[in-house]
């Protein structure tokens, strides 16, 4: 198993998306009530762009997890499988405020046959290595309430609630 930093071209980011941002994407709707991808766009496409301007960015990054492909392999034409992955964000802090800049991990994914081994873990580690490189004293995360699993995994690994994410339906919406 190789993690690779996802290249910001065309071919390889599409494939990210097909192989592994929509399967999780789609597994999110049937467990978090009120997510939902949109039906009348072109998923995948309106995606792809969106990816593409996100590596454009300086403080964004995507790793891939690939099984069966060799380190050296162009991931678009890879023969591997794509079964992970993580993206993180930097979140700068302004200077009005006494925080540290912080490495946001803004997504993880594993896919079902893989959960359970050392891939999430690995992942996180990638992204520490991020945040000690970008000079980022935290690494933060959200995660749905429900997922008790998912929540008992990152405390395992240190991590600790500082914030309760809470939302309200504006009425005439």
């Amino acid at each position: 198993m190789h993690i690779r930093r996802l290249p910001a071209d065309e071919a390889t980011v599409r494939h990210y998306i097909e192989d592994l941002w929509l399967p999780y994407n789609r597994e999110l709707e049937q467990l978090v009530d009120g997510f939902s991808l949109a039906n009348d766009v072109d998923i995948v496409d309106e995606e792809l762009e969106h990816r593409l301007k996100r590596h454009e960015t300086e403080g964004y990054r995507v790793w891939v997890a690939v099984e069966g492909a060799h380190a050296e392999d162009n991931l678009a034409e890879t023969s591997g499988d794509f079964v992970g992955f993580i993206t993180t964000d930097i979140d700068e802090s302004p200077t009005v405020f006494d925080r540290p800049h912080r490495l946001v991990i803004c997504d993880i994914y594993i896919k079902e046959p893989y959960r359970g081994t050392t891939l999430a873990r690995e992942l996180i580690e990638r992204a520490k290595r991020r945040a000690r490189a970008s000079g980022c004293p935290e690494l933060t995360l959200e995660v749905d309430v429900e997922n008790e699993r998912a929540r008992a995994f990152y405390e395992k690994l240190g991590f600790e609630p500082s914030r309760h994410t809470m939302v309200a339906t504006v009425a005439g919406n």
